[in-house]
Formats: structure tokens, sequence, C-alpha cells
């Protein structure tokens, strides 16, 4: 089999999957209805991206509509990024600013005007055939690879900060669709890398290199849209969002230092702090799975800007942790119990807060140096 068929074969069964992951997304009931469409808005335009081996077997040459197929990439990250605000911000709406991301592909497409779009096809031939001299292809490929590196940066500094709020606001087991997403994006940031390879080739004396990373290429879109596939239907309430409004403690620190003096609030902090201990003792609030700050803020009658600061700044603790150790001491008493020897790991962690095994486990031994099943045969 030689590469060109091997190419169309690979490219025929990444765009079926991608155009059936996109119409699940769109046509499936979920109250995450624009993080869904705008992530089947990034399956098509990357279905597109990629059809260019079928494009060209149905065309004779150059064609402004194979061109347009071609900046259609330019919409790509964008809407990624859109796709990876709208996860991890529960308030996040489109709004008419978001028409800004459109930008590089409105001036890609102005710039090809003249010497692409507006002439005959025997100018378009000699444009491509010429395309390693023409000035528009290399500012076309130079402003795409900024774009990925300034989009991809974007990424990763919001994930970065919403993954500490969520540990600072919340006790839940969706942290881990923060780390998933966190893979997710370094994986795409991999493809890219070799998008960037493959370019470099393409306008380089061996264009042939070039067309064998092109199929690699097709072949990791196919497995990072299986590899989300597999998420999706196997994790269908993947994400939880926070709210953008919430700020990080280290933020409100700074606010603090600046409009206080320190050390202003230590006795109502400490009362605050003995009333907290008091009423996770008594009432066990940590059984709830999906425990937040503002619960917590909500029955013991403390702003959740105080007890945020009480529990991430005066404990040095992330709210996640400190909710997780009550959990943990939950869990050893009934590990030690000798007369609940009969009763699972999975129905402990369940029973003490935790919906997920491999949080537990993490959580246990981060607590005890230990595994839960080690834990209780050492009692």
């Amino acid at each position: 089999m030689d590469k060109i068929n091997l190419l169309i074969i690979v490219t025929i069964i990444s765009l079926f999957i991608s155009v059936f992951l996109a119409l699940f997304l769109v046509t499936v009931k979920t109250k995450y209805k624009t993080s869904n469409y705008l992530f089947a808005a990034f399956l098509i335009i990357t279905a597109i991206d990629t059809s260019e081996p079928l494009f060209n077997m149905i065309t004779d040459g150059p064609s402004n509509l194979g061109m347009f197929r071609n900046t259609f990439a330019f919409l790509q990250i964008p809407v990624f990024y859109l796709y990876v605000v709208s996860v991890c911000y529960s308030d996040f709406k489109l709004r008419p600013r978001h028409l800004l991301h459109l930008f590089p592909f409105l001036i890609v497409s102005l710039v090809l005007l003249p010497r692409f779009y507006s002439v005959d096809t025997a100018s378009k031939i000699d444009f491509i055939q010429n395309r390693q001299n023409m000035i528009e292809i290399q500012f076309t490929h130079l402003l795409f690879h900024i774009q990925i590196v300034v989009y991809l940066i974007a990424v990763f500094r919001i994930l970065r900060k919403t993954k500490k709020l969520y540990l600072e606001n919340y006790a839940g087991t969706h942290i881990n669709s923060y780390n998933w997403l966190f893979q997710f994006t370094s994986v795409l940031t991999f493809l890219y890398l070799i998008v960037f390879l493959k370019n470099i080739f393409k306008f380089s004396d061996y264009p042939y290199i070039s067309e064998w990373i092109k199929i690699g290429i097709t072949g990791l879109v196919l497995f990072i849209i299986c590899w989300y596939l597999f998420k999706a239907l196997s994790n269908p309430g993947l994400f939880r969002n926070v709210d953008s409004k919430l700020k990080l403690v280290s933020e409100i620190v700074s606010e603090e230092k600046n409009s206080e003096p320190s050390g202003a609030h230590e006795k109502e902090y400490n009362e605050e702090l003995l009333r907290l201990k008091e009423y996770m003792a008594e009432e066990k609030p940590f059984l709830n799975s999906s425990l937040t700050i503002q619960d917590i803020s909500r029955e013991i009658e403390i702003p959740v800007r105080e007890l945020s600061l009480l529990i991430n700044h005066q404990l040095g603790q992330h709210f996640y942790d400190f909710v997780n150790a009550y959990r943990i001491e939950s869990a050893m008493g009934i590990l030690k119990d000798t007369t609940k020897n009969k009763v699972t790991i999975l129905e402990i962690l369940y029973e003490v807060g935790f919906n997920s095994k491999s949080s537990f486990n993490t959580a246990f031994k981060k607590h005890t140096g230990n595994t839960p099943t080690t834990y209780r045969k050492n009692m």
C-alpha cells in the first residue's frame, strides 16, 4: 500500500469519527451545550483541515474553495481556546467580543485576495507552484505559528488558574477533569509541533518528508479524536466549572495587605477557626461528595472570602485537601474497626465522601503514607 492510499484511508476514518462525534455533541441532552457546540465546531474545523487528500481527488488544480479550506485552520485554535474557557467557567457565554478571534482568519483572507482569490486559474497555478517564494504564503505560515503559540500559552494559564480556584473552593473529585484537559492540551501542543516540523520540510529541499509527516499527523488526529470520544462516553459528567468571579487567595491576600494592617483580624480568625472545626467534627459535611466552600460558608455564617482566607491562607491548605483530610480520618476509623472487616474499600470511599477510587487512593496515601488495603492489613 503506497503512502497516498494510506493517507486517504486514515483521512476517511478520521473524518467519519469527527463528524460522528460532532453530531453526538450537538444532539445529546446536556446542560453543557455551549461547551459541546464549541468542541463540535473544533472537530468540524479539524475535519476540514485534514480533508486535503480527499479534496485534491475531486478538484482540478488550485481554487478559491481550496485556499479557503486551507485558511480555515486559523479558526481551529481560537475555537479550542473558547472551548477550554467554557469548560473552566460555569458563567461563560459567547459574546460579540469573541468575534475578535476571527481577526487572524480575516487578515489572511485579505492578504491572499489580490494575488490569489481575485485572479484567473493560470495565475493561481503559478502562485501555488512558486509558493516557496510567495510572501503571502510565508506570512500565512508565520502568522499561523505565532497564533498557535499565543493561544496555547493562554490555554495553559487558564487551566492553571482554574485548577487552583477549584482546589481553593471545591472538594469534589472533578479535579481529575482539569488534569485530563491539561493532558489533552499537551497532546494537542505536541501535534502542533509536528505540524511546525512538517511546514519546515515543506519549504525545504526535502518536501517528500513533509508528505510522510502529514500521514503521521492525520493518524495522530485520529488518535486524539478517539481518545476524546472514549472519555466523553465513559465520563459524561467529566467537568464541573468554577465561577469566573471567584478570586485566587493570593489576590485576596494582596488586597488585604493594601487595605488592612497585618494581624488586625487574628482574634477573629481564631474564633472562626474554632467554629469551623466544631462544625466539621459535629455535622460531618465532608460526607457530601460535592461539598463546596460556599456550602460551609452558608452553614457557619462566615463570608466565603474570610473562610477562604482562613483555610487556604491561615491553615496553609487548599480547601480540597482540608476536606479530604477529614474524609481520610473517617475512612481510617472504619478501617480500624474490626467489626467492619467485611466492608469493602469501595464501600468505604463512597461512605466518607469520595466517588472515585483513584482520588481516594491518592489522598489516602498522601495522608498516611500507605494504601487503604495496606493500612487495613497493618491494623
